[in-house]
C-alpha cells in the first residue's frame, strides 16, 4: 500500500512542527531555558499547524491540500511573530506585549517592594536566548528560519503536485 503524497506531506507536516514544539519544550525542559512571552505565542502557530494537518488527513483530496496551503499560511504567520521577536531582541522596536517588560518593583520598604514582585518571575523579551552559546542565532531568530523554510517546503511540494493523487 503507498500513501498518497498530499497525505505522506500533511503527516510530515504534523510531525515537523511537533519536533518543533517538542523541541521548546526540550529546551526549557532539559537546558532550563526559560522562554518569555513572546516565545510563548510563537509556539501557537506550531500548534495551529498540527491540528490542520491532523484534520488534513482525514480529508478528501482538495480540502486536504487545501489544509496543506492553510498549514503553510499559518507558518508565514508565525514566521512573522519570530520576525517581530528577532527585532525586538536586536532592540530595533519596544515589544507589543507588555508581559516582556521587566517587572517594576516599586515601594520604599522591603515588604512593599516583596508584594509589588510578581508571582512568577519573567524574562524580558529583548533578552535574546542562545542554545549554542558560539552560534549567534537566537531561538527567535531560529524559529523564524525553521518557519520561512517549513513554508517554503509546502508551497514547493504544492506547486510539484498540482496535479497529482490525492
Amino acid at each position: 500500500m503507498t500513501i498518497p503524497p498530499t497525505r505522506a506531506a500533511l503527516a510530515l507536516a504534523a510531525l515537523a512542527a511537533g519536533a518543533a514544539l517538542g523541541g521548546a519544550f526540550a529546551a526549557e525542559t532539559f537546558l532550563g531555558v526559560v522562554p518569555c512571552a513572546l516565545c510563548l505565542l510563537e509556539r501557537w502557530p506550531w500548534r495551529i499547524i498540527i491540528g490542520i494537518t491532523l484534520v488534513g488527513l482525514f480529508l478528501p483530496r482538495r480540502p486536504a491540500r487545501a489544509a496543506l496551503a492553510v498549514a503553510g499560511l499559518v507558518a508565514l504567520g508565525g514566521a512573522g511573530v519570530a520576525a517581530v521577536h528577532v527585532g525586538v531582541e536586536a532592540k530595533l522596536w519596544p515589544s507589543p506585549l507588555p508581559e516582556c517588560a521587566a517587572p517594576h518593583i516599586t515601594g520604599t520598604t522591603i515588604a512593599e517592594r516583596l508584594a509589588s514582585m510578581p508571582a512568577r518571575p519573567a524574562k524580558p523579551c529583548d533578552e535574546p536566548t542562545f542554545l549554542v552559546p558560539d552560534l549567534p542565532v537566537s531561538t527567535a531568530a531560529l524559529n523564524l528560519i525553521l518557519s520561512l523554510a517549513f513554508a517554503a517546503g509546502i508551497a514547493i511540494f504544492l506547486w510539484r503536485n498540482r496535479r497529482s493523487a490525492p
